[in-house]
This record gives C-alpha cells, structure tokens and sequence, in this order.
C-alpha cells in the first residue's frame, strides 16, 4: 500500500512538471506533425490498463492516416505508413510524450508493462500471464525497453518478431509484475533514459541482453520445453 501510494504521488508530480516543462516540445512536435503530414496531431488508442478495464491511450502521430481497407500485420508496422518526421518521433520516443496525460489521470503510471489493445490481451495474457494486468501499465518497462533495443527498431519480420521478441517481451512484464519496487523502478527510468541518449545521440544498434532479459529468455526456453515434454 505504501509503495502504491508513493508511486502515485509521484506519478502525478513527475507529469504534471514534464506537461509543463516540455510543454515548448508539445508545440514542436505538433507543428512538425501538420507540416509533415495531414490529419490529426495526436493519435488516440483504446488500450487495456490496470485490471483489464479499458482506457483511451494518447500518442503523437508518427504515420499517415490509415487508408479505408487498408491491411495492417499484427506486430510489424507498414513502414510506408511512416512519414520522416514520425520516424524520428518513434525512434526518440517522443511519440510516447502524450501518455505523461494518461499518467497524470492515472491511467497509466511512469514504470510497467506496456498497454495493448483488447485482442493483444486476449492472445498474450493468458493463464498465469494474466496476473500482469494487476499491475498498472506504464510508459516504461523491461518488457518496452527489450522491444526498444531488441525488437521494434531492429526487426521487419512479421514472423521473427512474433516467435523470437512477443514471448519475451511478455515474459519480462510478467516478470516486473512479480518482482516490481522502488529499486527496479528506478533503474528503468534511467535505464530507458540512457537507452534513448544510445540510440538517438549515439546510434547504436547492437545491444546485449542484460540480466532480467536473460532470465526471461531462459524462463521461455523452459517453458517450451516443458510443453513439448507433454505432448
């Protein structure tokens, strides 16, 4: 209880100061979005949060309108749907900076598991996977920042990214949901701080896999051989 409350409060204090303070970025971003390409400014997703009742998550938008009868694949993104602009958005995670409004109304908080939308709950979070959805999403996670390094920048196979990045990256928010504190919660803030000044600044691509992502990976090679030991 002591750990939820705290969280809380500074949740609300860290976004409201970062509404604030990047409030010249708000403004830059929304200009750059307009020049770059026509629609709206933010883009609006209902997501699944805490306890699995729904909420709608706000982004910048990174890609043109989606056109009527246009089909998306279920992880990989159209990369021609990208304009420049949002490629940079995405890659800087400044897409992401809306969502301080969702941790301000406490939709979300600061650090945990990333929110999905309805389906991607339906087909991840299933049996014990479900526990992950008692815990309250977040901007932030070891579940976000494996896709950060390892998946959404790096692979364009919709089959790769689905067999070797989604078990992980489901078995590291499972894993924050087990074992989340103040300690692990701050070394994701500013894990995910020196990830993007590595990616951004310093373009790095290649990154090894740290403690907890090698854990989850051996959790997830147990766990199909256990299954494959079934049959």
């Amino acid at each position: 209880m002591f750990y939820k409350a705290v969280k809380r409060g500074f949740d609300l204090c860290s976004s409201a100061a970062a509404l604030v303070a990047l409030s010249p970025v708000f403004a830059f971003v929304s200009i750059g979005i307009k020049l770059s390409s026509e629609g709206p400014i933010l883009y609006k997703s209902e997501r699944i949060g805490l306890g699995g009742k729904p909420f709608t998550m706000f982004k910048f938008r990174s890609m043109h309108v989606k056109q009527e009868g246009a089909v998306e694949s279920k992880y990989i993104v159209n990369e021609s749907r990208i304009f420049k602009f949002g490629s940079f958005l995405r890659k800087s995670k400044l897409d992401e900076l809306p969502q301080l409004l969702n941790v301000f109304r406490a939709d979300m908080s600061v650090v945990g598991p990333r929110p999905y939308p309805q389906y991607v709950v339906d087909r991840l979070y299933k049996g014990e996977y479900r526990s992950i959805l008692s815990v309250k999403p977040g901007l932030a996670c070891h579940d976000s920042l494996y896709d950060y390094t390892h998946g959404e920048l790096f692979v364009t196979d919709e089959m790769e990214y689905e067999t070797k990045i989604v078990p992980i990256r489901t078995e590291l928010a499972k894993m924050y949901e087990e074992k989340h504190g103040f300690a692990t919660d701050i070394h994701i803030i500013f894990r995910t701080i020196s990830l993007i000044w590595q990616i951004v600044i310093l373009r790095k691509t290649k990154f090894d896999y740290n403690g907890i992502e090698h854990e989850a990976i051996e959790r997830v090679h147990r766990r199909a051989e256990m299954k494959s030991g079934c049959r």
